[in-house]
């Protein structure tokens, strides 16, 4: 275990601030390949990408990561360098030590392992690593799926991993992901003296009963017993010229809905438009979709990830849906089993982000026993 430890620090110790790799990658490539993996680097704009596989018949497990991480922040408020990786009590320290570049310090030490012992699995092994997740998403396993795609290669299995546990590793598989939808409104009025405009001519007026409506809707078609009830929330609103007298002309507002396979992105889209026509407001609607829910309820892949948890465990993992979203999004889409199981995420885009040493161990664990299941 002391040589997957050494690599997560190597990662660590690599600036690789968002979009940047910062040899990340190479490292990677370098031990895939000494095991036999036929590497590919896919850069696209300033984002690096790595595909690298073993073996060519169907079906393909892949192991899905990235190695970009977001800043670091003030790095005064750190106990240690964010980029210098550091080991107190038992937890190592450093940007990206959660999200997530142990966890690809465990996916590779536990298929270089796997691979020496089954040189013939019966299934094919891919990673996919991009350093665009933390960012824009655009270049990163967006771009690469759709080259795969072009040329016809299907994944049938996809583990993420995205820092998915709460307490200890491996004791949460979260088997599928809320949809993200974005509106961007403007609500239209009538600028003025705010002692001569008429009332109703005030779009901040105009717009109170319209988004009180929106956010009590029931935006399901029915209960869904793997999510949460599809949720709508203002996260910005602005108006005003920056004078206490005038009335703006205008108003901005930007929501989310976090939705489940309970309900569309165009059914939301609908009567989120119905709403805003019933109060007859004047308004522009923009709409961004950041990605579609899925759903892997039952499968090989999940059976495999829950018996490895609780063979190196001896606990049942929960299954979950909860949180936002990760690059999971743009696989599911093709048919693949996708899961996410990776460390703790209470330390995650913070400063002193840390995960114990011995989850870390334990990951690489439940990598290798899960590799195996899939082969039997």
């Amino acid at each position: 275990m002391n040589e997957l430890i050494d690599l997560c620090k190597d990662l660590i110790k690599r600036q690789s601030v968002t979009p940047e790799d910062a040899g990340c990658q190479n490292l990677i490539a370098e031990r895939l390949k000494a095991i036999g993996f036929n590497i590919e680097n896919l850069p696209f704009s300033d984002v690096k990408n790595l595909w690298a596989r073993y073996g060519d018949d169907d079906p393909l497990f892949v192991f899905l990561g990235h190695t970009d991480v977001v800043p670091p922040g003030p790095v005064d408020e750190w106990k240690s360098d964010p980029f210098k990786p550091e080991i107190r009590n038992d937890h190592l320290y450093g940007r990206g030590a959660a999200d997530m570049k142990t966890g690809i310090a465990a996916m590779l030490c536990a298929c270089e392992r796997f691979i020496k012992e089954n040189p013939k699995p019966n299934f094919s092994i891919a990673f996919l690593i991009t350093s665009d997740e933390e960012g824009k998403a655009i270049n990163g396993t967006k771009k690469v799926m759709n080259y795969l795609n072009h040329r016809n290669e299907k994944i049938n299995w996809c583990l993420v991993g995205e820092p998915s546990s709460q307490n200890y590793a491996g004791d949460t598989i979260k088997y599928g992901r809320r949809g993200s939808l974005h509106g961007f409104l403007r609500i239209f009025g009538k600028q003025g003296h705010i002692a001569y405009i008429d009332p109703k001519e005030n779009p901040i007026h105009r717009c109170f009963k319209a988004l009180d409506e929106m956010t009590q809707q029931t935006w399901d078609f029915k209960p869904n017993e793997h999510f949460p009830p599809t949720s709508m929330q203002i996260s910005n609103l602005h108006a005003g010229v920056g004078a206490d007298n005038v009335i703006p002309g205008e108003v901005d507002v930007m929501f989310n809905f976090r939705y489940s396979t309970a309900t569309t992105a165009e059914h939301l889209q609908q009567v989120a438009e119905a709403v805003l026509d019933k109060h007859q407001i004047k308004y522009r609607l923009d709409w961004r979709i950041s990605g579609k829910p899925f759903l892997t309820s039952s499968g090989k892949l999940l059976d495999a990830a829950v018996k490895a948890v609780e063979k190196i465990t001896d606990k049942k993992p929960e299954l979950s849906t909860s949180g936002g979203t990760s690059d999971g999004r743009f696989i599911a889409p093709t048919g693949a089993e996708v899961i996410e199981l990776g460390v703790c995420n209470q330390s995650i885009h913070q400063v002193d982000e840390n995960v114990s040493v011995n989850d870390i161990e334990q990951l690489e664990k439940i990598y290798f026993d899960l590799l195996s299941n899939l082969n039997n």
